[in-house]
């Protein structure tokens, strides 16, 4: 008897999902198998997969004429996350499977062996079911933590086809999966670092306070042995809690990009990315065959981190203009574009020349004025003005190694949470939530200026000769150093320590 069987998956672009349905025809004719519906290299190879799990289960693959249609049809069909629902749609089109398919979507890989493996976009993948109004899901038990995530829909783990098979027939049931997502996102992460180990550098410590708990892009100059990385690796010891929505949205990305492999859940704690300067393009910003996430949407809601600045190539300090403007990344090819949000804390760290002691007053450079003209226009005017904060790092002297410790991490992080508590509170049903984020709407409804302050405003715009983009980011820093304070209003002091970090540009670029 001739029959046709639709199972359900999803197709991700992005971080976007897409229902596709696996539709399997089985008639008369020579035994052969065809898999329609713009497959890529993977899902065609899973003919060769999806036979042998089916004969290592237990089940008997038909010899007969067999056409799996993936719908949509112009949808690319990329990953080896279709075996199960292909599989699944051969034993219940060839009568060795019965149970309701119509509200239940599938995703995993098949071995040979009949068991399941993991697959990468499997958070997304369950929220696009929930929004499509599935009962339920079954994933491999690799990726059961984020799938449990997504509250109102079922989630089941399968190790194999054969278990799959018994749970949908009504003969041996999953156990459905609990959400411990919010007692793993309660759980504190300890550090071997800390910022009382640094010794002297107040004010480089005090502009990293500011930067963190405004979420502002940071650059720090100085020789080397200063305390720039030194201080860096110890930002993620002050970034503030996330909220529970940038967890799974941060979340989402690392699953998309294969990296909650081996049974993680969540992502409680901020990212902090760390590339190499040898970097490509296309890992920083995101791309490849598969248009995958790069490096500044891994580090969404979290810290970038690029040490040695200049000596990335010029073509991926430039690439990453837009995105750190925007604040996501779009990636486009022949058959599809691909949207990946990218609202990360830009840091980034280098010597002023290239031996590294240019205006260290000590006489060690032996760089020209060109050489140091040449090694600074790798960080182009365009890319500085899109940094927020600047702060050098002048040379320690003895008598800072032996001061006494300064603040610990602890201590410096309860006032930024503070401070981003009470922008997370401003910003309420805004789409934003910290000072670095807005937009001309929001500057002008929370960065009023008194008579006072406008005066000093207009003084500087015209003494620095800002651009419009500089001016802003003055106002969003005073924003930030005001709510460190715990004060309402933008005040004079504010605005001139936010005016402040801002005269690099000046003292090395012109």
């Amino acid at each position: 008897m001739e029959m046709i069987v639709k199972t359900y998956c999803a197709a991700l672009n992005g971080l976007d999902g897409n229902i596709v349905t696996i539709e399997t025809d089985v008639s008369g004719g020579l035994p052969q198998l065809d898999i329609v519906g713009l497959p890529d290299a993977s899902v065609k190879e899973s003919r060769e997969r999806v036979r042998s799990a089916i004969f290592n289960s237990g089940f008997d693959f038909p010899p007969r004429k067999l056409v799996i249609n993936l719908a949509p049809a112009d949808l690319k069909k990329e990953g080896s996350q279709y075996d199960l629902p292909i599989a699944v749609s051969v034993l219940a089109a060839t009568g060795q499977l019965n149970g309701g398919l119509d509200s239940v979507m599938l995703m995993g890989e098949l071995g040979l062996s009949g068991e399941l493996r993991g697959v990468d976009g499997v958070l997304s993948s369950v929220m696009c079911a929930r929004a499509n109004g599935f009962r339920a899901v079954i994933v491999p038990k690799e990726n059961v933590g984020e799938a449990a995530l997504v509250d109102g829909i079922e989630v089941y783990g399968a190790i194999s086809l054969a278990e799959t098979a018994l749970h949908l027939s009504g003969y041996s049931p999953l156990p459905r999966e609990a959400c411990s997502a919010r007692e793993v996102f309660r759980q504190n992460q300890k550090f071997e670092v800390d910022f009382d180990q640094v010794r002297g550098q107040l004010a480089l410590r005090r502009g990293v306070e500011v930067a963190t708990a405004g979420g502002h892009n940071v650059l720090l100059i100085g020789s080397p042995g200063s305390g720039k990385s030194m201080i860096a690796q110890r930002i993620p010891t002050i970034l503030p809690d996330m909220t529970m929505d940038e967890a799974l949205e941060v979340t989402r990305i690392y699953s998309a990009a294969g990296e909650l492999r081996g049974g993680a859940s969540i992502i409680s704690a901020r990212p902090f990315r760390t590339p190499h300067h040898s970097a490509s393009a296309v890992s920083i910003i995101g791309g490849g065959a598969k248009a995958r996430p790069g490096e500044l949407s891994l580090a969404h809601n979290g810290v970038l981190f690029l040490d040695e600045f200049p000596e990335y190539q010029k073509d991926v300090i430039e690439a990453m203009r837009q995105p750190l403007e925007d604040k996501t990344v779009t990636i486009t090819r022949a058959a599809a574009t691909s949207t990946y949000p990218c609202n990360v804390m830009l840091v980034a760290a280098m010597n002023p020349c290239r031996c590294g002691y240019y205006g260290d007053g000590t006489g060690r450079c032996r760089c020209t004025e060109k050489d140091v003209r040449r090694y600074l226009s790798k960080v182009s005017g365009p890319m500085l003005d899109r940094i927020d904060i600047q702060l050098e790092a002048p040379a320690l002297k003895y008598s800072d190694l032996m001061a006494e410790k300064g603040e610990s991490s602890a201590k410096i992080k309860a006032r930024v949470n503070a401070a981003r508590k009470l922008q997370q509170e401003r910003f309420k049903g805004l789409g934003i939530s910290c000072n670095a984020q807005m937009g001309a709407k929001q500057i002008e409804e929370f960065c009023p200026l008194g008579a006072e302050e406008s005066e000093l405003m207009k003084n500087v715009f015209d003494v620095m000769g800002l651009s419009a983009r500089a001016y802003s980011r003055i106002l969003k820093v005073a924003r930030t150093v005001a709510d460190l304070a715990g004060r309402e209003n933008i005040r004079a002091m504010d605005i001139t320590e936010a005016v402040g970090y801002r005269s690099l540009d000046r003292k090395y670029w012109n």
